[in-house]
């Protein structure tokens, strides 16, 4: 499913115009991205928590030569599914 799907969804449920369904959609999603960059984590109730985590500095492997390569300190985001949607899920 994609973002216009969800948009497309959403209006014809709401009946609402999907131009405005797709700047509320896209806004929601710019919020979320702002907040992460920032490194706060984003609580949205019934569905799931969104967190930014460092992963430490290590020593990976190139496949091809199998020479050690270091591989820096990053952020990633992380996501932990609410109870409901596990729920509907299973």
């Amino acid at each position: 499913m994609t973002k216009k799907d969800i948009v497309i969804k959403i209006s014809e449920e709401t009946n609402i115009r999907q131009g405005d369904v797709g700047k509320v959609v896209q806004k929601t999603l710019d919020h979320i991205i702002n907040a992460l960059a920032m490194g706060k984590t984003i609580e949205l109730r019934n569905f799931g928590v969104f967190k930014v985590k460092s992963r430490r500095p290590r020593i990976g492997r190139n496949p091809k030569t199998g020479t050690s390569v270091p591989i820096p300190e990053r952020k990633v985001v992380t996501f932990k599914a609410g109870m409901v949607m596990k729920k509907k899920v299973r």
